[in-house]
């Protein structure tokens, strides 16, 4: 191949990885979940349900050299996730809500009865219309320092991030 097909094929690339998402500066932090306080951020659109976005709560959960911005993003795969994020989003100790349901606490209850407030539903519908807008349509998907990162793929979060 040559040169200039190589440099052809990485800028067709990189314009449809950029294309129909925003960018972190688009998206009203001022609505999300905000754990921890580390100087780094994590945007990250998540499913209380999703095995994979579980995977990710669980590595960021001892990581204290970052802030995460959590916004909820219910799939229509997971019936009971909705309810789930609601309960998170209508709790006082939303952080503390947020860890029992990713590591799965709340499984085994009924989501019917899972307390929630007008408060809570109408937040978790406005995260949901963030990731709309954003154009994401998968779980987890993290905006870190620029790029977009598809899925829970550790090593490109180290990359970006560096090792905890």
């Amino acid at each position: 191949m040559t040169q200039r097909f190589l440099l052809t094929l990485a800028l067709l690339a990189t314009m449809v990885f950029c294309s129909g998402t925003a960018s972190a500066a688009t998206i009203d932090l001022n609505k999300a979940l905000v754990i921890g306080t580390g100087p780094k951020k994590v945007i990250e659109f998540t499913d209380p349900d999703c095995p994979f976005c579980r995977k990710a709560a669980a590595y960021f959960h001892n990581r204290r050299d970052i802030t995460r911005y959590v916004f909820f993003n219910p799939l229509a795969m997971h019936p009971n996730a909705r309810s789930k994020a609601q309960y998170i989003l209508s709790g006082h100790d939303k952080t503390r809500l947020y860890h029992e349901v990713m590591s799965g606490m709340v499984d085994r209850m009924d989501t019917k009865n899972l307390p929630v407030t007008a408060a809570g539903i109408k937040s978790q519908e406005e995260q949901q219309a963030i990731a709309k807008k954003a154009g994401i349509d998968s779980t987890p998907t993290f905006m870190i320092m620029g790029r977009i990162i598809e899925g829970f793929v550790q090593a490109k979060i180290e990359e970006l991030l560096g090792k905890p």
